[in-house]
């Protein structure tokens, strides 16, 4: 079958993963790897259902300095696709089951320390002249709000933004995580200090053009907060505290570490984080795994005769 005739379902494998409630960014991700391998199949005039075709794209991803781990992704996204097209009687069976995906090294994210939160934290007080004149700052007010829910929740960056104003009650603690990740909610509690900047940033939210609006966290340019506002956002928060690197998603990272750190239970971490296997604890849970063993340890005694 040639490229072209592949691309032509493409669509209806798009309505088909609507239909399974595939979340957009699930959907621009299996579509990022089917695309450009058909695009690839038809430059190089190789069969698209060739196990062989399939496998020299991947290695030609590699060889081009992308990571192993997208080159997973792209790969399980052709091999979900081809799936698809046998599971509807489109091709006869599924030419790369069993095809063995690159084996991706999971790096070590590192989580922060206090003292780093606390500096974050820090910088998002008010301290030009122009945000000393009486009147509140959404700004300073939100990233602070935003910073103490994801270190202390855990959320995922598109689970804090697509928060809406009733999925957070500030009185019993609670957040609703109407659909996270393959589609799943959760309720997560937050402690009185997160409700405490909760409440002084809604405060100010009012006075916000848009406050009429469903949405929980709104910019301070008269518009929604999206993901590049929100990254742009807490990575200078990070710059001011003097973190380099840093990325949102060693919050969620830095939640997971500390509830091990302080006696969590494992199935307790997985709640929490909106997991059903204990695989995504074990990879989250790395970075200060033996550290967490040796504390373990000192508070057993069992040298102790």
């Amino acid at each position: 079958m040639r490229p072209s005739e592949l691309e032509a379902f493409v669509p209806s494998w798009t309505i088909h993963l609507r239909a399974e409630r595939k979340t957009a960014g699930t959907i621009k991700t299996y579509l990022d790897g089917v695309r450009p391998y058909l695009a690839w199949c038809v430059e190089q005039e190789a069969e698209p259902l060739a196990r062989g075709s399939l496998q020299a794209w991947t290695a030609e991803l590699l060889d081009a300095g992308r990571s192993p781990s997208t080159a997973k992704t792209r790969m399980q996204a052709v091999r979900h696709f081809t799936r698809w097209l046998a599971e509807e009687g489109e091709i006869d069976g599924n030419p790369f089951d069993r095809m063995r995906p690159p084996k991706v090294d999971m790096p070590v994210v590192p989580v922060l320390s206090d003292d780093q939160v606390s500096a974050m934290l820090k910088a998002c007080q008010p301290v030009r002249a122009e945000d000393r004149t009486g009147l509140p700052s959404l700004r300073h007010r939100r990233d602070e709000a935003i910073i103490r829910l994801m270190h202390e929740t855990g959320l995922r960056a598109s689970e804090c933004l697509n928060l809406e104003l009733p999925d957070v009650d500030l009185v019993k603690g609670l957040a609703i995580v109407r659909r996270g990740k393959g589609g799943k909610g959760r309720t997560v509690p937050f402690g009185a200090q997160t409700a405490k900047a909760l409440d002084r940033y809604l405060r100010v939210r009012r006075l916000h053009r848009l406050a009429d609006g469903p949405r929980l966290w709104l910019g301070d340019r008269g518009k929604e907060l999206a993901y590049g506002g929100l990254y742009w956002a807490l990575g200078e928060r990070a710059k001011q505290a003097g973190i380099d690197g840093f990325h949102p998603h060693q919050l969620r990272h830095t939640s997971v570490d500390r509830w091990l750190a302080k006696g969590g239970s494992e199935t307790g971490a997985m709640a929490m984080h909106g997991w059903s296997s204990p695989e995504m604890l074990q990879r989250y849970g790395k970075a200060n795994r033996e550290q967490r063993a040796i504390d373990e340890a000192r508070k057993l005694n069992l040298g102790d005769l």
